[in-house]
């Protein structure tokens, strides 16, 4: 059996835009072969399915999510394009554990562009202040400061976190999963997170 590696599927993904497992999967039935893996997603009609992403999504699932102890809870909206996906078993258990991570990671926002400037501002501002400790030469430090705003926006964003309940993967691209499963343009519309005692 071949061993198909993280470069792999990322090449599959950025040839045909299909979802990460589907891309697993392509690669271990074409015994790693790149054309046939493409092949194998075109017969499927996976590749296609992320030219749909610009389509208007009006239909959808709003979800709530209450951890055990009644200490987090979570509220997220989940938009497709048709009631038929919308109440789809599958869709539904995507938004549920959509909310389930929300209340796990905490994100700030969306998107990174969704984060309060005043959060981003402060950040920098730390991290400024933890490269200036470390005496390394000025065009050094905006380097190490640029390195960890990426980390902070990957871990802060929902779409660019690291999926709790499969690390190998982000929410971008368990979305992008769904997205091919389903045929339809799928978006997180927005999600509220409360936990007890905080702003």
């Amino acid at each position: 059996m071949v061993d198909i590696n993280a470069q792999m599927i990322k090449e599959l993904r950025s040839r045909t835009h299909a979802g990460v497992m589907d891309c697993k999967e392509a690669l271990q039935e074409a015994s790693g072969d790149m054309e046939k893996a493409v092949d194998f997603l075109r017969k499927k009609g996976l590749a296609t399915a992320m030219k749909r992403a610009g389509r208007e999504t009006s239909e959808g699932l709003i979800h709530s999510y209450i951890h055990t102890g009644g200490k987090i809870g979570v509220l997220v909206e989940v938009n497709c394009e048709t009631d038929f996906v919308a109440k789809n078993d599958e869709f539904s258990t995507f938004v549920k554990n959509l909310a389930m991570h929300i209340a796990a990671a905490r994100p700030l926002g969306i998107r990174r562009e969704d984060i309060p400037e005043k959060v981003v501002q402060r950040e920098e501002d730390v991290y400024k202040a933890q490269a200036i400790e470390t005496g390394k030469p000025e065009k050094i430090l905006d380097k190490i400061v640029q390195g960890k705003m990426e980390k902070f926006f990957k871990e802060s964003s929902l779409l660019g976190q690291q999926y709790v309940r499969d690390p190998d993967i982000t929410i971008q691209d368990l979305i992008h999963d769904m997205v091919a499963k389903s045929g339809e343009s799928i978006s997180v519309r927005r999600f509220i997170r409360y936990q007890l005692g905080e702003e």
